[in-house]
C-alpha cells in the first residue's frame, strides 16, 4: 500500500483521534479490547475529551480518499489527572495505525512530524507510555526515546529534543 499524506489534526477531527486511541490499545491481534471498553476508560479518554485543548498538537495520516488511517499527536496533563506515562510536565504522545497501514512507515512519518511540533512548541521533551511486547517500541527505541520507568505491563519512555 502507498499513497497517504500527512495534515495536521484539527477541531474536527477528534473521531480519527478515537479511532487511532483504539487502534494503539488494540496493537495486539491476540488480544482485542472492544472499543467501548477502550473509549470506558477514564485514563485513555483523556488524550481525546474536548480535543483540541490549548497546547495540543497532532497529525493524521489520510489515504488517497482523504480518509484518515492513522493519527498521533500529544498533550500535556495537568499533574493531578496524569495520563499513562505519568511524566509531570511532559506532553504525551498517543500515536494508532489502522492495522493493513502498520509496519510501512505511517507510524515513523506521523512521529517525526509531532515531535517536530513539540519542539517548535517549546517542548524540550516528550513521553509516552507503551505496553510490552509492542511492535512499536522498536520504532520509539529508534527515533531516540528511552525507557525512564516500568510497571507491570508497560514502559514509560522519553526522548529528549535533538
Amino acid at each position: 500500500m502507498s499513497g497517504y499524506r500527512i495534515r495536521d489534526a484539527g477541531s474536527g477531527d477528534a473521531l480519527a483521534l478515537t479511532e487511532a486511541l483504539v487502534e494503539a490499545a488494540n496493537w495486539d491481534s491476540d488480544r482485542q479490547r472492544p472499543r467501548v471498553a477502550v473509549l470506558a476508560d477514564p485514563v485513555r479518554r483523556r488524550y481525546i475529551a474536548s480535543w483540541p485543548r490549548p497546547g495540543d498538537a497532532g497529525v493524521l495520516a489520510v489515504d488517497g480518499e482523504g480518509d484518515p488511517i492513522g493519527a498521533c499527536w500529544y498533550r500535556l496533563f495537568p499533574a493531578d489527572r496524569p495520563g499513562l506515562a505519568a511524566v509531570p510536565g511532559v506532553p504525551e504522545i498517543t500515536l494508532g495505525v489502522r492495522p493493513v497501514w502498520r509496519a510501512q512507515g505511517v507510524g515513523r512519518t506521523m512521529l517525526r512530524a509531532v515531535l517536530e511540533k513539540s519542539i517548535a512548541a517549546g517542548h524540550p521533551r516528550v513521553a509516552l507510555s507503551v505496553e510490552r511486547g509492542n511492535f512499536a517500541q522498536r520504532l520509539y527505541i529508534s527515533e531516540g526515546f528511552v525507557t525512564v520507568s516500568s510497571n507491570d505491563t508497560a514502559d514509560i519512555m522519553v526522548r529528549a529534543a535533538r
